[in-house]
């Protein structure tokens, strides 16, 4: 992958790894928990010292660790041995890093060293007191009002955009539509969605019956939602399908995975709400293998006959 400077963190594995300790802090676990957890993400990297970003794993570890104010030991000691020992400029050099910024590297891990060499201070931080409540069920049906193709956007609610003129511009002119095709809880706390939206809006509020007759729906990417955020976009209960899981799973083996969009991309459910309003044509001709956005397009001509074996 390679490093674009001498940085820690001028590296996209380190950034990730960043992002993902951010979240991974706000659960309510013990050090070597949330060191667990945080190796789950990231085996081979944190597991062979032969791999090339064996040592930016716990470099960032380390690091993070102690500027949130998280005591690991275990971290800790071992980014201060690869510092000791030299491994991470060896990796840095065999990824292609000029000598000048393998320079610069040792003296920010030199800096580093001492920071880690410290005692921890304290931080008060914020973690869930359990795991966050289900908003939606499997199956749950959804209307929400649409501007073109754009469901609200939350940003432009607040008092210093909302008279943008990129937000003041949206007046609602027809309806989306949204099916909770999967749940979980990632990391046993974090609650995520899977939404599917028909391609297409529909000008008059529909009602479950209206949506169960055949259009086309695309699965989107895993997401979480808050109740507010819910309530912000509109969003309006019109009845639940019993959606077939056997069936859900063949039709779409390749699915986003929650961690990666919940951690790496911050995503939410309404970052799929956005109607994609293709053709059949090109909805086919994405979704092909090969093509390159299988997971992005996977769609489905008809709700009813291809997920539930029967609608409430």
């Amino acid at each position: 992958m390679g490093a674009w400077g001498p940085g820690l963190y001028a590296d996209d594995f380190a950034l990730d790894l960043k992002a993902t300790i951010a979240v991974l802090a706000r659960l309510p676990f013990p050090p070597d928990r949330l060191l667990a957890l945080l190796i789950e993400t990231a085996p081979q990297a944190a597991n062979d010292p032969s791999d090339d970003q064996h040592s930016v794993f716990w470099l960032v570890a380390a690091d993070q660790f102690a500027r949130k104010g998280i005591d690991c030991p275990t971290a800790r000691d071992k980014a201060l041995d690869i510092i000791a020992n030299g491994s991470d400029l060896v990796a840095m050099a065999a990824l292609g890093m000029e000598q000048k910024l393998i320079k610069k590297r040792a003296a920010a891990l030199d800096a580093l060293r001492v920071e880690l060499s410290a005692a921890v201070k304290p931080i008060a931080r914020k973690v869930l007191k359990g795991p966050e409540k289900f908003i939606f069920d499997i199956g749950d049906v959804y209307v929400y009002p649409v501007c073109g193709c754009k469901p609200i956007d939350r940003y432009g609610l607040s008092k210093s955009l909302k008279d943008h003129p990129y937000y003041a511009g949206w007046k609602q002119d027809g309806w989306g539509a949204i099916a909770i095709a999967d749940r979980g809880l990632l990391f046993d706390h974090l609650a995520w969605y899977v939404p599917m939206v028909i391609n297409e809006r529909i000008d008059a509020k529909p009602t479950l019956a209206d949506l169960l007759q055949p259009r086309f729906w695309i699965v989107r990417r895993p997401g979480g939602l808050t109740a507010r955020q819910r309530d912000q976009l509109k969003m309006e209960n019109v009845g639940r399908i019993d959606i077939d899981r056997a069936k859900f799973d063949v039709l779409f083996p390749d699915r986003f995975s929650p961690q990666r969009q919940l951690i790496n991309h911050g995503s939410t459910v309404d970052d799929g709400m956005h109607l994609p309003a293709q053709s059949e044509t090109t909805l086919a001709n994405l979704a092909a293998k090969g093509a390159g956005w299988v997971q992005e397009f996977a769609h489905v001509r008809d709700l009813r006959a291809a997920l539930t074996p029967a609608a409430k």
